[in-house]
């Protein structure tokens, strides 16, 4: 596994060299100054041209690109040019929210996940499992801000059981946090849970018709044995790729469900930054969502091997 883990290394590297130069160059490719806004509306050609000096923006686009990279290299990401504090201090305030809520929706996403592929297979040709089928269909017709917009109406205005927005420490109140982390969760998980879920079903359909599944039939074996002892452990290795696949999905979703409930984490955080022309923030914490794509794909091949013996790490 080590000598596994070293080949994939350099490729891992190159690909967040390659996404740190494409986010630098977008980031300025995109129309609007920094330094227009910071200087305000009255200010004159001399002073922006100030403000570009003073941010580092007067040099060229190489010079600034190896300069962005220097900082990450040392780890000091430097000021925040419009919302204001340390780039780094900003993005650690942010993480842990955000990380609390994306780990609380695949914990959901896998709960919903697979009893529904499981339930899907295991009564397929019948009338519950079109039921499932149409239950993730629909979920995936809804587009997140609507299923949000319709979380709050019925749990947070209508029945009056859940905080519409905000967030409390799920730590230092337990009872409250999770109040306000429960709909943000679902809304978050509901797309990446039918995704899964159909997935998973299609899988384990394919198990369920290898020839072992009808020798273990023949001998007697109770169809609830063959499915969760039998063909679920063959067909959880390719959906194990997609959970890891959704797991990005998840963390790239957190910016409209943290706009839609108040929730203070990265994704209001990018919000600020984009409108206010922030680059440092913007592009760390882009850099950051493609480090953890990297992370999560490296750990899903390790888990996929672990899973499916068949796999080699040569």
């Amino acid at each position: 596994m080590r000598s596994y883990l070293l080949r994939r290394l350099p490729s891992g590297l190159l690909v967040l060299l390659l996404a740190s130069f494409t986010v630098f160059l977008i980031l300025r490719l995109i129309p609007g100054d920094p330094a227009s806004s910071l200087a305000g509306p009255d200010a004159g050609p001399a002073g922006v041209a100030a403000v570009r000096a003073q941010l580092g923006l007067d040099r060229p686009l190489l010079g600034q690109y190896l300069h962005w990279l220097g900082q990450l290299a040392t780890g000091r990401l430097g000021p925040s040019y419009a919302i204001g504090g340390q780039v780094a201090d900003l993005i650690g305030n942010g993480l842990g929210n955000t990380v609390e809520l994306t780990l609380a929706a695949l914990l959901l996403v896998v709960a919903l996940a697979l009893p529904l592929g499981v339930l899907g297979a295991a009564t397929r040709h019948r009338p519950l499992a079109a039921a499932v089928r149409a239950a993730t269909t629909a979920v995936l017709a809804v587009p997140p801000f609507v299923t949000g917009v319709l979380l709050v109406l019925l749990f947070a205005v209508t029945l009056r059981l859940l905080p519409a927005g905000g967030h409390e420490s799920i730590i230092q109140q337990p009872d409250l946090g999770v109040q306000y982390l429960l709909l943000p969760a679902v809304c978050l998980a509901l797309p990446s849970a039918a995704i899964l879920a159909r997935y998973l079903t299609d899988s384990l359909e394919r198990a369920l018709d290898e020839d072992y599944v009808r020798t273990a039939t023949a001998l007697g074996v109770s169809r609830r044995r063959i499915v969760w002892r039998h063909a679920l452990p063959n067909a959880l290795p390719p959906a194990v790729t997609v959970l890891g696949l959704q797991f990005g999905q998840l963390l790239g979703g957190t910016v409209l469900v943290e706009a839609i409930f108040a929730w203070p984490g990265l994704g209001q955080l990018a919000e600020q930054g984009v409108l206010r022309r922030d680059y440092p923030v913007v592009q760390d914490l882009l850099l950051l969502l493609v480090a953890v794509h990297v992370a999560i794909q490296l750990l899903t091949d390790l888990v996929y091997a672990w899973l499916d013996p068949r796999i080699r790490w040569e």
